[in-house]
C-alpha cells in the first residue's frame, strides 16, 4: 500500500515522476497533469494496494505522455530569453540601463543583478498601472467604488473581490494583451454588484464589456503559458 504521499518514476524518454497521494476522501483513482508546470499527481483511495496504482499508471502511460507533451514547459527568465509584455514577445537584453525598459522588441535589463527578479518587479508595476485605473473605470460605470487593489502571483484565479470592495489581481496579467487585462478588471468590478457568477452577474459583465467572451476564452487558452514563466532565477 502506498504511503500518504509517495513518488514513483516511470522509466522511458523522458522518465516521468509521479506523485501518488492516498486520501480517505478519494473513491477512485484519478490522474492529473498540471497545466502550469507539468507536475503529475495520481490520487488513490487510502488502502489501495500498491500494485493496483502501478498497474493503473502502466495502463494510462500513453495518455500520460501525451498530456505531459502538451503541458507548457517551465520558461526561466534570463538574458536572451523571450517574455511577453502586453501580449507581445520581447527579448530580455542586458543593457547599460538603471531599470527595466521596453525598447522596440526588446526588454532592456540592467547588466548586473538577477534579471528574473527585475523583470517580475517591472511586470508588477505595469500590472498595477493598468489594472487599477481600469478597475476604477468599470466600478464607476456600475456606480460602485473600489476600496483597495492588491497584486499577487496567484495560480487558481486571475482576480478576486471581497464583500468590502477589495480587489486582487494576478500581476502576470501584465503579460497578456491589454484588452484581456481590461476584461479581468471588468470581471472583478462586476463582483462589486454581484458576489457570485449568476446569470445576473454575467449580464452585468456584458453591460460594461459586451465582447467579454472572446477575452475570457483567450485566458482559458493561454493562461497556462503565462504561468509557465519563472522569475526566481536569471
Amino acid at each position: 500500500m502506498p504511503q500518504l504521499t509517495e513518488t514513483v518514476v516511470l522509466p522511458g524518454e523522458p522518465a516521468l515522476r509521479v506523485q501518488i497521494k492516498a486520501s480517505a476522501r478519494a473513491r477512485q483513482m484519478s490522474l492529473r497533469v498540471s497545466g502550469l508546470d507539468g507536475k503529475i499527481t495520481l490520487n488513490v483511495p487510502r488502502g489501495l494496494a500498491h500494485r493496483h496504482a502501478l498497474a493503473f499508471l502502466s495502463e494510462k502511460e500513453g495518455w500520460l505522455r501525451a498530456a505531459v507533451a502538451r503541458a507548457p514547459g517551465v520558461q526561466p527568465i534570463a538574458p536572451g530569453g523571450l517574455v511577453p509584455v502586453d501580449g507581445i514577445l520581447h527579448r530580455v537584453t542586458p543593457a547599460p540601463v538603471r531599470s527595466v525598459t521596453l525598447k522596440d522588441d526588446r526588454l532592456l535589463v540592467p547588466e548586473t543583478g538577477p534579471a528574473g527578479a527585475r523583470v517580475a518587479a517591472f511586470l508588477k508595476t505595469r500590472a498595477r498601472d493598468r489594472l487599477v485605473p481600469m478597475a476604477d473605470h468599470y466600478a464607476q460605470a456600475l456606480g460602485r467604488t473600489v476600496a483597495a487593489v492588491s497584486l499577487r502571483d496567484t495560480r487558481s484565479r486571475w482576480g478576486s473581490c471581497t464583500a468590502q470592495g477589495r480587489l486582487m489581481f494576478c500581476w502576470r496579467l501584465a503579460m497578456a494583451p491589454p484588452i484581456v487585462q481590461d476584461y479581468v478588471a471588468a470581471h472583478e468590478a462586476a463582483h462589486l454588484v454581484h458576489m457570485d457568477h449568476s446569470r445576473a452577474y454575467w449580464a452585468t459583465v456584458a453591460r460594461i464589456m459586451p465582447d467579454y467572451a472572446a477575452h475570457r476564452a483567450w485566458l482559458r487558452s493561454h493562461g497556462a503559458t503565462l504561468h509557465s514563466y519563472r522569475f526566481d532565477n536569471g
